[in-house]
């Protein structure tokens, strides 16, 4: 493969990823775990502190308690922004790059009070318990970078489910409340040194998410200082 082909492959990889949550029975193989692991150790950490641990959990008591406490952690989570009118304030901003005109916008409005209902009931991690793997992160709460260190390994991860054809999600909903996190840690028996920063869904599916959309580079990439955008509107 040239260096054209190396750079088509990877952009695509990256193109191609979508956080999924719908899955099929099908295994994941002890050699695609074994990859994706491995990819995550391979991840950047400032001076090499490598402060990540992964539990793998394929058991189904196992996954339906991390749905149990993921559905209810988002449900407060999404409940309050709700409330808050902080929720309907993004939308409001997911719509301008989702939709063309007004009219459309109008159309959609049935799907977007669905979405506040399985946003506000928690259902929208309930998921968590389908997939053949799901995969605890954790990290040592003494490392400085520990939110950055981690974050590499689980995009790592990410990158090689998307390149193994198989679907992932990462979840931080039985993480982000102190109180949840507590259960996960007393249920996995995590030890107190250590943090639990995500849980990463993996699995086979048959149903890939459309794509969401992005911003266009001319918006986010400024030359020397804020504002001045580098690449141009042609």
């Amino acid at each position: 493969m040239d260096l054209q082909q190396t750079k088509d492959t990877f952009m695509e990889v990256v193109g191609a990823r979508r956080s999924v949550r719908h899955y099929i029975p099908d295994k994941v193989s002890e050699e695609d775990l074994r990859m994706i692991m491995e990819s995550a150790r391979q991840a950047p950490s400032g001076e090499n502190a490598q402060p990540w641990r992964f539990i793998i959990v394929k058991a189904t008591e196992n996954k339906e308690f991390l749905s149990k406490v993921s559905k209810m952690g988002s449900g407060r989570r999404f409940t309050g922004e709700y409330l808050s009118k902080q929720m309907q304030a993004r939308m409001v901003e997911q719509d301008r790059l989702r939709y063309a005109d007004k009219a459309a916008q109008e159309e959609d409005e049935a799907k977007q009070q669905a979405a506040y209902k399985k946003l506000t009931s928690g259902e929208v991690s309930a998921f968590v318990k389908d997939p053949d793997v799901v995969v605890i992160v954790i990290g040592k709460k003494e490392v400085w970078d520990l939110p950055f260190d981690t974050s590499a390994a689980i995009e790592n991860m990410l990158l090689t489910v998307t390149a193994l054809n198989l679907g992932a999600c990462w979840v931080i909903a039985p993480c982000i409340d102190v109180r949840d996190e507590l259960k996960l840690k007393e249920y996995f028996k995590i030890p107190e040194e250590y943090k639990a920063i995500s849980i990463i869904s993996i699995g086979a599916t048959s149903r890939m998410p459309r794509p969401r959309p992005r911003l266009p580079l001319e918006e986010i990439v400024f030359t020397e200082k804020f504002g001045d955008a580098y690449y141009k509107q042609s």
